[in-house]
């Protein structure tokens, strides 16, 4: 078994073991691959592992990548970082999937709204013909201890759960990364953003960052 195979395995399990603890089915939880600066052959490797997302944070080097794995079936790309809006502009294509991000964390450099403000600006974007609202996504301090940490996640689910409440169509609650994603999938996560755990370390140039 290769060093791939067996980290993709490794995560596989961990996944089904979490889940089973939350007495939750493993099938309801998607792993999104931050494939962010590694090269193209990586997103090929995990592709023929059966990954099918990926995420990327810079619209140039997804853009690479994308042109150059056109051929793959089935293949999905998500944005997870900042997008300006002049390149968001296509009024030709149908509605942009977007989830809110939430600044569950209080950090300062945490990107998202704060908690009491995301069920108003969820229900502004619902407006919005451009847009179609899918969920809401947070990333939990990375120096905390596990309590602190679940509870930021579990803020999360309560807005995620609100949301729904009031007739949001929402289906995706994305939380968790590679240091803490089986807590996340104990608050009900739908979708994890992983990178480091399935793809190693990133290079010296990289942005620190801890999916």
């Amino acid at each position: 078994m290769s060093p791939d195979e067996k980290a993709w395995q490794d995560i596989r399990l961990r996944i089904v073991a979490a889940a089973k603890s939350a007495h939750r089915d493993p099938a309801s939880i998607r792993v999104l691959a931050v494939s962010k600066s590694f090269p193209i052959q990586t997103v090929q490797n995990a592709y023929a592992l059966g990954q099918r997302a990926f995420g990327e944070n810079y619209v140039q080097e997804a853009k690479a990548k994308i042109d150059a794995l056109a051929g793959l079936p089935g293949i999905e790309w998500h944005l997870i970082g900042p997008l300006q809006s002049n390149k968001a502009r296509a009024a030709e294509l149908p509605p942009l999937n977007v989830c809110i991000q939430v600044n569950i964390s209080g950090e300062a450099t945490k990107h998202g709204v704060i908690p009491s403000m995301a069920l108003a600006l969820a229900r502004e974007v619902r407006r919005m013909p451009g847009l179609a609202l899918r969920g809401f996504m947070g990333i939990a301090q990375t120096a905390g201890d596990s309590g602190a940490v679940r509870a930021q996640f579990h803020l999360l689910r309560e807005l995620y759960d609100a949301g729904r409440g009031e007739g949001l169509s929402l289906d995706t609650l994305s939380m968790g990364m590679s240091s803490d994603f089986e807590l996340a999938i104990a608050e009900g996560a739908t979708q994890l953003r992983i990178g480091s755990a399935l793809f190693g370390p990133r290079g010296p140039d990289s942005a620190v960052d801890s999916h």
